[in-house]
């Protein structure tokens, strides 16, 4: 049966690919194992943040070194933005071959890409269908039959620059913006309707043009998206529990009602069976609420001219949940369109099953 190892690597900067070229030399992962990886870089988050394609570009220079043309089916989802004390860090997903007889179910990964988006699509309908699709790859890649059983599901989407909306006109279309920092959250929006369309979450007869980065009462208790420069298509990682994948890891999801809402991410730390710790993984989305309230008290995170509020919401957020987790390296994406409430978001855990469970 297949199992899955998940891998938390330091890194020194974005194209320090060092920890895990280590890992790989000392037999602890299998390149040919190794199904994605997740980063979070030391860059703003915003569309000129080159820093993610920094860190792509060294990791598919390694991965290719060990697996050749292989190398592109590995899907990387780079994260800017490590404000306040989140530690830059590389998660590794990898799958081995274990015994059937070991605990299950145990946490399934499956994959998808899909092709490259034409720039007219971006935050609209055809992204959505677009999403929707791959999620469903990815489901049955992993062997997850029952959209109950996924409990994060990650998507790195594209954006619009000034040179794809030309492209666009050039061919008599138009773009659903042509501010590139906007498309970002449309993006974003998009892709997490595509993923609440996927799991049964919104029907598909809610969704529209319109309701994109419009209706907020439609929303992903499981999606986390975010959207870069350095990638066209989607890059598409469900994370669920199968019966047929074996092994000690777990995972569960929350959905934080608002920036301090942690106890939702303890209880999930609690179905697990285990107590958080330097072992537990922590993926998160973040976002400043639009109503510029915490809990009837006033932030400011909208009003800062200086730093945009996505990177106030994703150091905001990573230290409280640093807070229940006892580490720093934990994975908070900002910008949290249609992925959880108004101010919340949805948080996976992943953890190791305790030796005494049984199956």
């Amino acid at each position: 049966m297949p199992t899955a190892k998940v891998h938390r690597i330091p890194t020194a900067s974005p194209d320090d690919v060092s920890g895990l070229a280590a890992a790989i030399a000392s037999g602890a992962i299998a390149p040919k194992g190794i199904l994605a990886i997740f980063g979070k870089t030391e860059g703003n988050g915003c569309v000129n943040d080159f820093s993610r394609g920094f860190a792509v570009s060294a990791l598919q220079a390694l991965l290719r070194s060990h697996l050749g043309g292989a190398a592109d089916e590995v899907c990387l989802v780079m994260s800017g933005g490590t404000e306040g004390g989140m530690s830059p860090h590389l998660l590794v997903f990898e799958v081995t071959e274990a015994d059937a007889n070991d605990a299950f179910p145990a946490l399934a990964v499956g994959r998808a890409h899909t092709p490259d988006l034409p720039s007219e699509h971006l935050g609209r309908m055809g992204q959505v269908r677009s999403v929707g699709e791959g999620v469903r790859r990815a489901m049955e890649a992993a062997g997850i039959k029952d959209a109950g059983d996924v409990h994060f599901v990650q998507v790195k989407c594209p954006l619009l620059t000034a040179a794809r909306v030309r492209e666009a006109e050039a061919r008599g279309a138009t773009t659903a913006t042509s501010d590139t920092l906007k498309s970002m959250g449309l993006s974003r929006g998009a892709s997490a309707l595509g993923i609440a369309l996927a799991l049964g979450e919104v029907a598909e007869d809610a969704l529209s043009d319109a309701a994109i980065c419009a209706d907020y009462g439609l929303w992903s208790g499981r999606a986390s998206c975010s959207s870069g420069i350095e990638l066209l298509g989607h890059e598409i990682v469900v994370l669920g529990m199968s019966k047929s994948w074996s092994g000690p890891r777990v995972i569960a999801h929350a959905v934080m009602a608002d920036a301090i809402d942690v106890a939702p991410v303890r209880e999930a730390i609690d179905s697990l069976g285990g107590a958080p710790g330097d072992g537990t993984i922590v993926l998160a989305k973040a976002e400043a609420s639009r109503s510029g309230l915490i809990r009837g008290k006033r932030h400011t995170m909208l009003d800062d001219s200086d730093i945009s509020s996505t990177r106030h919401a994703r150091a905001f957020v990573a230290g409280a949940l640093a807070g229940v987790v006892g580490h720093t390296e934990i994975y908070v994406s900002g910008g949290a369109e249609h992925q959880g409430p108004d101010g919340g978001g949805p948080v996976a855990i992943i953890g190791a099953r305790m030796a005494a469970e049984g199956r």
